[in-house]
């Protein structure tokens, strides 16, 4: 069944693939491996093997047995576009989210090049589906590209997690994306976040007109500190705008 997430941007997590590697500085305090290692050797539990890749044939259907609408983000505990995850069971996750098309899929990774490619075959003539909206994880400045290469893809929703935020990221192009996440990170070796980093990221949003979602500034508790930035709660969301039924665009709600 599906599980009901804290994460506060989403309703549910769907994990066909389970378990990463380290690929940049974000990974380092990896909250998903964190927990998935407690469980290492406990015979029986879903993480026995701990945080290593690991492919759930048995989930793939899973939200087609969820009749009422979700957003869902996939493999809150993994990344679909490791090199380790064969194209062809990618290809069974699309299958799926294509036919529940009365969710909302929340495909995040780090590996953009990956995804773009693999995107950018699977639709060469028309966009992906709304209801699989496609995002990149970048933590800091030295992680841009990421952004390009999301650009660069045939999506129809493009999003921005920029979490655990530990750095400056400068002037963002911003011009093919509907939303930004941030947050600081939680945990025992937490890094800190400056707030002037986060209130740049959301200028940047409004004055593009880009759904901005600050989700925490994070502690060794991820609630711990809140999430209010200069006296208010920002949870936006890209949100359809249909008055010209031939020119439907995305804008920034809540």
């Amino acid at each position: 069944m599906a599980q009901i997430s804290e994460i506060e941007w989403t309703d549910a997590t769907w994990n066909p693939v389970t378990g990463c590697t380290k690929i940049s500085a974000g990974c380092d305090n990896c909250y998903a491996e964190r927990f998935a290692e407690r469980f290492r050797g406990v015979k029986g539990h879903p993480f026995e093997t701990g945080f290593d890749l690991t492919l759930r044939p048995t989930r793939l259907e899973q939200p087609l047995a969820w009749k009422k609408s979700r957003m869902i983000f996939v493999n809150s505990m993994s990344d679909l576009f490791h090199k380790g995850v064969p194209f062809d069971f990618v290809d069974r996750v699309f299958d799926t989210m294509e036919a529940a098309h009365w969710h909302t899929f929340q495909v995040l990774t780090k590996r953009s090049s990956r995804m773009r490619d693999y995107i950018n075959k699977r639709y060469t003539n028309t966009p992906a589906p709304a209801n699989i909206w496609l995002g990149v994880s970048v933590e800091d400045g030295t992680k841009k590209s990421r952004i390009q290469h999301l650009s660069d893809t045939h999506a129809t929703v493009r999003f921005l997690s920029l979490e655990p935020l530990i750095g400056p990221l400068g002037k963002l192009d911003l011009s093919a994306m509907h939303w930004v996440i941030v947050g600081g990170e939680s945990g025992p070796r937490h890094r800190p976040i400056n707030e002037a980093w986060v209130t740049d990221i959301r200028d940047q949003c409004q004055a593009a007109n880009v759904a901005f979602f600050f989700k925490q500034w994070g502690g060794f508790r991820p609630k711990e500190n809140g999430r209010d930035l200069e006296g208010r709660i920002w949870g936006q969301y890209p949100l359809e705008y249909s008055a010209n039924p031939h020119a439907k665009v995305l804008v920034a709600a809540e």
